[in-house]
C-alpha cells in the first residue's frame, strides 16, 4: 500500500522535474539565465491548461492523491466548522472540552473513557482544546507560572504541523505570546513575551500538563489551570485573565455516539470541501504541480457532473482502500524491534503526506518528535494480534525504562482507539503512577491482560479487554537515544 502511494507521488514529481529540466534548456536557447529559476517556473504550467480531455483513470488516480493529501486539513476544517457554532468553551458530554475558534476550553483532572472526538487520547495529562481562526485576529495566549511541573502547548497549523515552540522543554517563561495569521501585519503591543506566525489561516493549540494519579497533586493543579487561556489580540490589556473551568458549561453528547472517532471527513462530500481548502492552505515549495493536477479535476468537475461522481466514487474508495488501512498501527511510520513501529518526523511532515494522514488517520495531534516520541504496538514479539483472550507481559530491564526527561507511559487502547472501561479505572502505566512495583533485579514488569493478576502484582496490572487492542508508549521530552532510535521499547510476551 505504501509503495503504491509513494509511486503515484513520484510519478507527479518525476513529471514536474522533467518539464523544468527542459524549460531550463529551451530558456537558455532564449538567452534567459539557466539559474534564474523564478523566470523559468513561470512558463511551466502546475497542471492541465484549461480544456484538457481528462480520462477516467486521469480522474480517479488524481482524486485518489487528493484524498491523501487533503485528508488531514479537511479533518481540521470541519472540526472549525462544527466548534464555530458553540456559543461558548464547553464539556462536551461533561466530557470533551471544545470551544469556538480563538477561544480554550480547559480540563481539570484527565480525560474520561466516553471521548470519541480525538483518538488516542492520554491519561498523564490535563488537556486543553481550542481551533484558531486567523481570519479574525491574531491570537493571545496565555502561559502561567507552572513551576516543576512539565507541561507543553502543541501548536499547529492546518497541516498539522507544529510552528511555535512553547513548552517546558523549551525553556518558556511565564506570559503572554502573540499567535498570528499568513496575512497578518500589525503591531505587536507592549508586554507580548514572544510571536508566532502561523502559515495557514486554521490551527490548532492543545495544551498539556503532566498530572499524577495522586490526589494532592490533582487539588495543587486547580490553580495554575485557571490561568491558561486564549483569546483575540484585540482583548489583550497586559493582564492575565482567569478562568473557573470547573463551572464550564456540559453540552449533552451525542446520543448516536457510537464506538470509532466522530467522522470529521466524510468521503461523499470530501471533493465538495477541497476548493476551500487549497485556499486556506497555501502551497508550500515543491506542491506546485500536486495542488496543479488536484485543480485540473476540481475545474472538469464543476463542469461535467459525470466527473464530479467519478471523484465522489473515488474518494468512497480511497477511503475504504486507501485511508483506513491507515488506522492500523502497524502500518504507520517505520518498524524498530519486536514489531514496534515509530516515526520520527511528527506535527514537522512537510512533503511527507503519507505519514502526516496516517498520524491523522491513526492518533491525529501527535506532538513534534523533541517534545514527544511514540511508539506504536499491535503485536506480541511472535507477530501475533494482541487480544484479550491472552496475558502478556511487558518488561523493561533495570535502567531502561524509557529515558526522558519529562514523564513516560505505556497506554492501552481498544480497537477503536480508545480506552476500554475495567474494573479499576485504569487505562495507562507510567510515571504518574506512584506504586509501580519494580522486581528484585530492578527490572520492571507490566502486566497486560483481562483478568486481574495476582494481589502482589495488582499496582503493575494493566487491563485489557477481551477482544483485540493496541499498545502505545509515550515518551515526553526524550532523551536523545530514544530520538535516534538507540532505545526502543521492550517486546510484548504472551505468557
Amino acid at each position: 500500500m505504501k509503495k503504491i502511494i509513494i509511486s503515484l507521488f513520484t510519478v507527479c514529481l518525476l513529471f514536474t522535474s522533467c518539464k523544468k529540466e527542459t524549460s531550463v534548456k529551451e530558456a537558455e536557447g532564449n538567452n534567459v539565465a539557466a539559474g534564474d529559476s523564478s523566470a523559468v517556473n513561470k512558463n511551466i504550467p502546475a497542471g492541465p491548461v484549461a480544456n484538457t480531455i481528462l480520462t477516467d483513470e486521469y480522474v480517479k488516480h488524481i482524486g485518489a492523491i487528493a484524498y491523501l493529501w487533503g485528508w488531514p486539513m479537511v479533518n481540521i476544517h470541519n472540526r472549525k466548522v462544527t466548534f464555530e457554532k458553540l456559543p461558548q468553551p464547553m464539556y462536551k458530554g461533561g466530557i470533551v472540552p471544545l470551544s469556538p475558534p480563538n477561544q480554550l476550553c480547559m480540563l481539570t483532572d484527565y480525560i474520561k473513557p466516553g471521548e470519541r472526538e480525538v483518538a488516542c487520547p492520554n491519561q498523564d495529562v490535563v488537556y486543553g482544546f481550542g481551533i484558531t481562526d486567523f481570519t479574525k485576529d491574531a491570537i493571545v495566549v496565555q502561559v502561567p507560572d507552572f513551576g516543576d511541573r512539565f507541561w507543553v502547548y502543541q501548536i499547529c497549523n492546518q497541516r498539522i504541523d507544529g510552528y511555535a515552540t512553547i513548552g517546558k522543554m523549551y525553556g518558556t517563561k511565564p506570559g503572554f505570546y502573540l499567535l498570528t495569521g499568513p496575512k497578518w501585519n500589525g503591531k505587536v503591543p507592549d508586554g507580548i513575551s514572544g510571536v508566532y506566525k502561523c502559515d495557514t489561516d486554521l490551527g490548532v493549540v492543545i495544551p498539556r500538563v503532566f498530572q499524577s494519579d495522586d490526589p494532592a497533586d490533582k487539588k495543587a493543579i486547580q490553580p495554575v489551570l485557571t490561568k491558561i487561556m486564549m483569546y483575540t489580540l484585540s482583548e489583550f490589556d497586559g493582564k492575565l485573565k482567569t478562568k473557573e473551568w470547573s463551572k464550564t458549561p456540559i453540552l449533552p453528547a451525542d446520543p448516536k455516539t457510537g464506538n470509532e472517532e466522530t467522522k470529521w471527513v466524510k468521503p461523499e462530500v470530501f471533493f465538495d470541501e477541497l476548493p476551500a481548502i487549497l485556499k486556506e492552505v497555501p502551497a508550500l515549495p515543491g506542491e506546485e504541480a500536486i495542488y496543479g493536477q488536484i485543480q485540473s479535476v476540481l475545474a472538469a468537475a464543476a463542469k461535467d457532473p459525470k466527473i464530479k461522481n467519478l471523484l465522489k466514487q473515488t474518494a468512497i474508495e480511497a477511503d475504504q482502500k486507501l485511508i483506513q488501512p491507515l488506522f492500523q498501527f502497524s502500518n504507520v511510520g517505520y518498524p524498530v524491534k519486536d514489531y514496534w513501529t515509530t516515526q520520527s518526523n511528527g506535527a514537522q511532515f512537510g512533503l511527507d503526506y503519507l505519514t502526516r494522514t496516517s498520524c491523522a488517520k491513526a492518533n491525529i495531534f501527535v506532538n513534534k518528535p523533541f517534545e514527544t516520541k511514540y511508539f506504536y504496538q499491535d503485536r506480541d514479539v511472535s507477530g501475533t494480534r494482541l487480544h484479550g483472550s491472552n496475558n502478556y507481559t511487558v518488561t523493561f530491564a533495570k535502567g531502561e525504562v524509557p529515558p526522558v526527561k519529562g514523564f513516560w507511559s505505556l497506554t492501552l487502547y481498544n480497537e477503536f482507539h480508545f480506552f476500554s472501561p475495567n474494573s479499576v479505572d485504569r487505562f495507562s502505566l507510567g510515571t504518574k503512577n506512584k506504586g509501580l512495583k519494580y522486581n528484585a533485579d530492578g527490572s520492571l514488569t507490566l502486566y497486560v491482560q483481562n483478568t486481574p493478576p495476582a494481589a502482589d502484582k495488582m499496582s503493575n496490572w494493566l487491563p485489557a479487554p477481551k477482544e483485540v487492542f493496541s499498545l502505545y508508549i509515550r515518551c515526553y521530552w526524550p532523551e536523545e537515544k530514544v530520538l535516534k532510535d538507540l532505545w526502543t521499547p521492550p517486546a510484548v510476551i504472551k505468557v
